[in-house]
């Protein structure tokens, strides 16, 4: 994927998770870059970036969820 994709990705997986929790964007991009998602999404061979951003919103609320 190129990077410009990738990143705007990033962006709009952080806009949606604050959507989703009702927090402040800066909250959210703090939430995903300490996140086992984070790790998995910049791990290329894993293929999480080809998965949508609903998917990888909801699967990085399920591992905040656990982490209570």
């Amino acid at each position: 994927m190129l990077d410009f994709l990738f990143w705007n990705k990033i962006a709009r997986i952080i806009a949606q998770l604050a959507e989703r929790l009702d927090i402040s964007t800066d909250r959210a991009l703090v939430l995903f870059y300490e996140s086992e998602v984070c790790t998995f999404l910049h791990n290329k061979e894993l293929g999480l970036h080809l998965m949508s951003d609903t998917y990888i919103v909801n699967d990085l609320i399920e591992e905040l969820r656990r982490k209570q």
